[in-house]
């Protein structure tokens, strides 16, 4: 098989620019020994993490078609045949693992929420994702674009906006710009409040987030009576992090 043909329904949407193949590949740490691929394709990425010094390679792909091409070009590559969303992670990786992939667009936020779940496992993650869900994730407070990823993930993880890519580098180009982020595991092993009310609160903030958090939290069935005035008069894009946990944190004593 010389060719793999992009399919619309997969969100496929392959590399064509060896050198920005190359750069989101060295944005990875050195450190970085276990990593795991997602969505190889026709091995854009694949040929420069394969040969990487003292790494555990695996890649996970979903389309037939790719996995073939892969088996005949990289006879000795670890490919899973699967999807990444349902993949049982525990099962592959005994020590912490970095993930990296140039993502599907259909699932990116998707994989995002798994890496969030899988945040004691996953060390790194280093993709190429829409621009607009690249800025989503690296974005601070008080701006339109910061939202429930940005939290999230912001809570575990460091996150970086490297560069952005343009559509013409890619086959079939897609619609819309493309971004590299690397996301870096910080040293929060755990949150100071319940972590499920956490992700519960944020979400409940964002999923309404032109209300006040007065509104949106009461929308979601949340007591907000001991909340400070201050903070209720808010909206969620203007908590920080530190802020929303706080706001768990007295949420939590009154249920």
């Amino acid at each position: 098989m010389t060719k793999v043909r992009a399919k619309k329904f997969l969100g496929q949407h392959f590399l064509t620019d060896e050198g920005i193949a190359r750069r989101i590949v060295d944005s990875l740490a050195p450190e970085s020994h276990h990593v795991l691929e997602i969505g190889p394709g026709m091995g854009v990425l694949t040929k420069y993490l394969i040969n990487r010094p003292d790494t555990d390679f695996h890649v996970v792909e979903i389309d037939r078609e790719s996995v073939a091409y892969l088996h005949d070009h990289y006879p000795t590559l670890d490919v899973i045949e699967g999807d990444f969303l349902k993949l049982d992670l525990n099962a592959l990786f005994n020590e912490p693992y970095a993930i990296i992939g140039n993502f599907p667009y259909n699932i990116s936020s998707q994989i995002l929420f798994r890496v969030f779940e899988c945040r004691n496992q996953v060390g790194e993650v280093v993709g190429m994702f829409q621009k607009e869900v690249a800025e989503r994730v690296a974005e601070k407070p008080g701006s339109k674009t910061y939202g429930i990823l940005s939290v999230l993930l912001g809570a575990f993880f460091e996150a970086r906006y490297l560069f952005t890519v343009h559509e013409n580098v890619f086959n079939p180009p897609p619609k819309v710009k493309s971004a590299v982020i690397r996301l870096t595991r910080n040293n929060v092993t755990h949150l100071e409040c319940d972590e499920q009310l956490f992700v519960q609160v944020v979400k409940a903030g964002f999923n309404q987030r032109r209300k006040t958090l007065r509104n949106a939290l009461r929308s979601a069935g949340l007591p907000v009576d001991a909340v400070p005035e201050e903070t209720l008069a808010k909206r969620a894009e203007q908590l920080s992090v530190g802020e929303f946990i706080t706001l768990t944190k007295t949420i939590q004593q009154c249920i």
